[in-house]
C-alpha cells in the first residue's frame, strides 16, 4: 500500500466535521480506531503486532529478542482540534519506507520495528507522552494511575473501557534494551526548512520545556451591584499575568503561552473567584527557560496582591533540555549525505517528542519533514505531499543505512 493510500485511509479517523481538527483522544473511540488501523498495516506486511504493558503498538520485522533492533514511529493521537500530520505523518512514513526497503530488495541484519506510541500529546490527562514516559520509568505507576481527564475518570479506568489491563503499566526496561536506536521522522513545528528551503533536516536538540499552572482564587461576587473598588477579581490578575508573559518570552527570545484556562462559577454575570491558567514556556537553554518563568511568576504574584487574589503556581511538568545522541545524529547526517543530493540541514526544536523521552535509555534521533506555513496543532497543520515522500525516500535511505548494512 503506497503512502497516499496509507494517508488517506487514516485521514478520517477522528476528524470533527465542525472545526476540521483532529480529536484522537487516548483510550477514545478515535484512538481505538487509529489502533485497529496501525494492527492492519502491521498484519497486511505479515509483520508481527504486539500492544505493550503500557499501551504502545508495536510492529516487528526479524524477532526484537535478538537486540539491537531499529525502530521507527511516532504517536497517532492528537491536541484538541489538532493537525493531520503531527504524530500520524511519522507513522505513515514508517510503513512506507518498509514497503520501500522490500522494493529495494534490502535485507535487514538488525531487527526493525515501527511503533505507535499511546497518548503522546497528553490532551485527555493533561501529560505529554504518556506511553513513552511509562516504558522509560520516566512517570511512575503511582502517578499514572492519579492522572484524571475533564470528566474525573482516570487513567486506569479509561484504559479498562478501552479493553486494556492497567494492571500491567510500568517500566520496560527489557524492552528498551533490545532496541539499538530509534529515528522519529515527523512534521517541522515550525518554518526553519521552509526559509532554509530544504525539504528535510535532521533534530540537534529538544529545548527544556514545561507546563506550569496558576491558580488565581479570589471572591465571586454580582456583576452588576459590586462596586469596581470592593471587587476581588481573579481574571484580572490572571489577564495581567497573560501579557506579562509575552513580555518576559519576547525578552529573553522565548516562547511563552497561556493556552489553557478554567474558570469557576464561570457565569457570565458574576465575578469569578477561581481563574486557573496554564503556562507552556519554553527555551533554547535552562537558564533563559529559568529567567522567563520566574519572571512571570514574579509578575502574577504582584498583580494578585494589588487584586487582593491569592495565587498558587504548580508545575505540573518539566523536561530538561535533550541532546539528541550525537553519534546517531552525525550517522543519519552521513548516510542522507551520501544517498541523496539533499542537503540536510541540522535544527533544534521547541516541541516535545516520545524520541526526547527515550533519550535517556537509548539512541535517539529524528528527521522532520518541511512544514511550508510553520503552523502546528491546528487544522491549518500542513505538508506538500512532495515533501512528504522525501520524507519516505529519507527515512528509507536511514533504515538501510542502519539495519541493512
Amino acid at each position: 500500500m503506497s503512502f497516499h493510500s496509507m494517508w488517506a485511509e487514516l485521514l478520517p479517523v477522528g476528524r470533527s466535521s465542525a472545526s476540521g481538527g483532529y480529536r484522537r483522544y487516548a483510550w477514545t473511540g478515535a484512538d481505538t480506531d487509529c489502533r485497529a488501523w496501525f494492527r492492519e498495516q502491521a498484519e497486511a506486511r505479515g509483520l508481527v503486532h504486539e500492544t505493550d504493558r503500557n499501551g504502545n503498538q508495536w510492529a516487528w520485522l526479524g524477532d526484537p529478542a535478538a537486540g539491537n533492533a531499529v525502530v521507527t514511529g511516532s504517536h497517532l493521537d492528537s491536541v484538541p482540534d489538532g493537525g493531520a500530520f503531527d504524530g500520524p505523518l511519522g507513522v505513515v512514513s514508517a510503513f512506507a519506507a518498509l514497503d520501500e526497503l522490500c522494493a529495494r530488495g534490502a535485507r535487514p541484519t538488525r531487527p526493525l520495528g515501527i511503533v505507535n506510541f499511546g497518548d503522546e500529546e497528553g490532551a485527555r490527562f493533561g501529560l505529554a507522552c504518556v506511553g513513552s514516559r511509562l516504558t522509560a520509568g520516566a512517570l511512575t505507576v503511582e502517578q499514572a494511575h492519579r492522572l484524571t481527564d475533564g470528566d474525573g475518570v482516570t487513567l486506569p479506568r479509561a484504559m479498562e473501557s478501552a479493553g486494556y489491563d492497567p494492571d500491567t503499566l510500568g517500566p520496560d526496561p527489557e524492552r528498551l534494551a533490545r532496541i539499538g536506536a530509534f529515528v522519529e521522522l515527523h512534521v517541522e513545528q515550525g518554518r526553519a526548512l521552509d526559509l532554509s528551503g530544504d525539504r528535510i533536516g535532521i533534530a540537534s536538540a529538544i529545548w527544556p520545556h514545561g507546563r506550569w499552572r496558576f491558580d488565581f482564587r479570589g471572591e465571586a461576587n454580582h456583576a452588576g451591584t459590586t462596586r469596581l473598588a470592593d471587587r476581588h477579581d481573579p481574571m484580572l490578575s490572571y489577564a495581567e499575568t497573560v501579557l506579562a508573559a509575552r513580555r518576559e518570552a519576547e525578552l529573553a527570545g522565548a516562547v511563552a503561552t497561556f493556552g489553557k484556562i478554567g474558570v469557576e462559577p464561570n457565569g457570565v454575570n458574576a465575578i469569578p473567584s477561581l481563574v486557573r491558567g496554564w503556562l507552556d514556556s519554553r527555551a533554547a537553554d535552562q537558564e533563559s527557560l529559568d529567567t522567563v518563568v520566574t519572571g512571570i511568576e514574579k509578575a502574577a504574584r504582584e498583580y494578585a496582591a494589588a487584586h487582593g487574589v491569592d495565587l498558587d503556581v504548580v508545575r505540573e511538568s518539566f523536561t530538561p533540555v535533550v541532546e539528541f545522541d550525537h553519534a546517531l545524529r552525525d550517522e543519519l547526517a552521513r548516510i542522507l549525505g551520501t544517498r541523496t543530493a539533499l542537503k540536510v540541514p541540522v535544527l533544534g526544536t521547541g516541541a516535545g517528542h516520545d524520541a526526547g523521552i527515550l533519550s535517556d535509555r537509548i539512541p535517539t534521533a529524528m528527521l522532520f519533514v518541511r512544514n511550508p506555513t510553520g503552523v502546528s496543532h491546528s487544522p491549518a497543520e500542513y505538508a506538500a505531499e512532495d515533501d512528504c515522500v522525501a520524507g519516505v525516500t529519507a527515512l528509507a535511505d536511514v533504515l538501510e543505512g542502519l539495519a541493512c548494512t
